[in-house]
């Protein structure tokens, strides 16, 4: 699925410490506290090993945001909780319930069975109002928000081509992809998702100069430096993040509002979420754009809202939020598109995952963060991590839910 590996940034470090000499009168005088050498330092290292459990509770500390506003009609979860204590298999090893959160570097779970929160843990500072940056996972919401859109007219079909509602688009990788080729990563354009932070990969270049350095936006990018890959639209997956940036800013553009103020209004507020959550932005407060490949902040109870949301097939504190219909069509895999491909574990619908043989599909992102939805049990369960490597655990936090599934099943 994402491949890649983690890269000292010491030399990056100074190189992009270099990107906060430029001219400041070019920023509003509210954005220069976004671009100092120490604002700049801290986004390079906020993947760092040692600190990365930190960093990830603290993502607005370190880059400008934009607010999701909560309202004031909480879906309210009750809380019957279970024990799951007892060995667990991790690999090779067997260890207990404590073991096995350290060893999955869990800085929180969230276990929800027949609607009850059954099980809560918060660890390394964390608590229950925390908002953990969960990276891709917002990929999910992103294709909630295309739905909802689509519910609502301001997007016509999933078919219209990206050039139909980002003209910018036109002559760059995703002039004849659309929407809906988006939102199965197979928009054809040149992209190679390797998570060599601190390197020159085409996707950390990009990260580096957008969410470190502040220089440019994601979907300028995309706009202005993406070329066709060499496969056409619609034919073959390529997980791109920059595909998500690019729904994010079609979104923005059918609504005629930010993202966040979008959804706040269509999902946060009508699904009942108990605390405002935030997305980091790829630049400064007067330009910058929600991060919508892997940028939201929310609480684990809120995610977990969320899959339970999904579960009850669109309904969220007593109302039908998403249509039930988009739910079905977002999550569960067409003819031919699970796995992803020959040798590949997993399918991919809508941006979600999805898992051959099982009616189970998650939101999964860097660092292995997760919000898993096994219709069967009727559980949901979130995990937020702070892993060393961003990839590569995916197997094994799935057969750790599939234990505390067996044990909340009993």
């Amino acid at each position: 699925m994402q491949n890649g590996r983690f890269s000292n940034l010491a030399g990056f470090a100074a190189l992009v410490l270099a990107a906060s000499n430029q001219p400041m009168a070019a920023w509003a005088d509210e954005d220069t506290r976004w671009l100092t050498p120490t604002m700049i330092n801290a986004r390079a290292h906020m993947f760092d090993p040692a600190l990365n459990y930190l960093t990830f509770q603290h993502m607005d500390q370190m880059f400008a945001t934009r607010t999701v506003a909560a309202g004031g009609d909480i879906w309210q979860l009750p809380a019957k909780l279970i024990s799951i204590e007892g060995d667990y298999t991790l690999g090779e090893r067997t260890v207990g319930l404590e073991e096995a959160l350290e060893a999955t570097a869990a800085n929180a779970l969230v276990v929800v069975k027949d609607g009850n929160i059954v099980f809560e843990s918060y660890r390394n500072g964390s608590d229950e109002n925390t908002r953990f940056l969960t990276f891709s996972v917002a990929k999910s919401y992103v294709s909630t928000l295309i739905g909802l859109a689509l519910a609502d007219g301001a997007i016509k079909s999933l078919d219209d081509q990206v050039i139909d509602y980002l003209p910018e688009t036109k002559g760059s990788g995703y002039e004849g992809a659309t929407i809906r080729d988006l939102l199965r990563m197979r928009s054809g354009v040149d992209w190679l998702e390797v998570y060599e932070f601190g390197g020159d990969t085409q996707l950390t270049t990009v990260h580096d100069n957008s969410l470190v350095a502040y220089k440019y936006r994601w979907c300028d990018y995309a706009a202005n430096e993406s070329k066709p890959g060499p496969n056409k639209p619609g034919v073959v997956f390529n997980y791109a993040t920059l595909d998500t940036s690019v729904l994010g800013c079609i979104l923005e553009r059918a609504v005629g509002k930010t993202g966040a103020e979008y959804m706040s209004e269509k999902l946060w507020k009508p699904a009942g979420m108990e605390t405002d959550a935030y997305w980091i932005m790829d630049g400064p407060d007067s330009v910058g754009r929600e991060f919508y490949g892997a940028g939201l902040s929310a609480t684990a109870r809120d995610h977990a809202r969320f899959g339970l949301m999904f579960l009850n097939g669109g309904v969220a504190n007593g109302k039908q939020v998403v249509p039930a219909d988009w739910v079905k069509e977002a999550t569960v895999p067409d003819d031919g598109y699970e796995p992803t491909g020959p040798g590949e574990d997993f399918g991919y619908q809508y941006q979600w995952w999805t898992f051959p043989d099982t009616d189970a599909y998650a939101a999964m992102g860097l660092h292995h963060q997760f919000i898993y939805i096994d219709p069967a049990s009727n559980v949901v369960i979130v995990k937020a991590s702070h892993t060393d490597q961003p990839v590569g655990r995916d197997e094994e936090n799935i057969e750790f839910f599939k234990q505390i599934i067996a044990r909340v099943s009993e």
